[in-house]
């Protein structure tokens, strides 16, 4: 009888042993396969996400050289039509992230800058220029320093830039429904993101 229930307790022993191991392996291939779900959505992700728009400008550009002690100015001018396509990007592939599998936790340590990209066309109109005040090199850098100022100061104003964000925090809502999903926490800068509409409050 003794033998009999020395078997019965060896086997339950060896058969819980058994279970336990395939539970613990169970868990660890589940984890590693939403690592991987989780790398895969990132590397979806990382991407250049661009918003576009285009600006028209008209400017009026004069110098005055005065010589001779002030006895002749030397005067040059033109108009100056800017026609200008602009870029908002984020480079999405430059995120940096961590996983920590034992927290079960998918933290973003830092989103990138936008990066704004100015290409204007510009037309000379009415170029006029005296002959000891002629057009050089320097005139046409200073134009259009001034006119990627004025540009600049259009894109601030413009819709432009939160549309961009608004692009940006869409790609990023989609780490939290996936970590959500397979019941992982979302952080960014050590903060929990606990929905979607958190992203609109970060700041890069």
């Amino acid at each position: 009888m003794r033998k009999i229930l020395f078997g019965v307790i060896i086997t339950l022993v060896v058969l819980f042993t058994f279970k336990y191991c395939g539970d613990r392996k169970e868990d660890k291939i589940i984890l590693q396969e939403n690592t991987a779900l989780i790398q895969e959505q990132i590397k979806n992700v990382g991407k250049l996400v661009v918003t576009e728009g285009h600006f028209s400008e008209v400017f009026s550009y004069k110098n005055s050289k005065a010589l001779f002690g002030n006895f002749i100015e030397a005067e040059k001018k033109a108009l100056i039509v800017v026609n200008a396509d602009v870029t908002i990007a984020y480079d999405l592939s430059r995120i940096e992230y961590q996983i920590d599998e034992a927290t079960k936790t998918l933290r973003i340590l830092s989103i990138p800058k936008e990066e704004i990209k100015i290409s204007p066309d510009f037309e000379y109109y009415d170029i006029q220029a005296d002959f000891l005040n002629q057009f050089e090199a320097n005139d046409y850098n200073e134009i259009k320093e001034t006119v990627n100022t004025s540009l600049m100061k259009k894109i601030e104003a413009s819709d432009l830039k939160s549309n961009a964000k608004n692009r940006l925090i869409s790609e990023l809502a989609k780490f939290y429904i996936l970590t959500n999903s397979l019941g992982w926490t979302l952080e960014y800068n050590e903060n929990p993101i606990r929905s979607p509409e958190a992203f609109q409050d970060i700041k890069l």
